[in-house]
């Protein structure tokens, strides 16, 4: 009996531990960079998007005071939307394939 009390105990400090570092990974900001610092794309610790700013330089090379600062904001808000519905979609798609190999049982940390 001892020992399956041991084994629940381990079992729930694993948990807590995987909700820790979920939380941790969330709360991250990692971010990457392209065109010498004109594209910039934030994702949190777990690799899923989170923002993108843009340059007026990596919009137009050529000319880059003929780009508004309006535009740069509506093209980075359409490109956040895109991604963030793709980024949607594919973690929906994800979950339903766990889902149909763990039998619909829930494991914390899986997804």
């Amino acid at each position: 009996m001892m020992n399956m009390m041991n084994m629940m105990k381990q079992a729930q400090n694993i948990q807590k531990r995987l909700k820790e570092a979920q939380d941790e990974l969330n709360s991250m900001d990692i971010s990457g960079e392209a065109a010498n610092g004109s594209v910039k794309v934030i994702c949190d610790g777990k690799g899923l998007f989170k923002s993108i700013k843009l340059s007026a330089e990596a919009i137009n090379p050529e000319n880059p005071s003929s780009v508004s600062e309006d535009t740069i904001e509506m093209l980075e808000d359409i490109i956040t939307t895109a991604i963030n519905q793709t980024s949607g979609k594919a973690i929906k798609v994800m979950e339903e394939k766990m889902k149909s190999v763990t039998g619909g049982i829930s494991i914390p940390g899986l997804f």
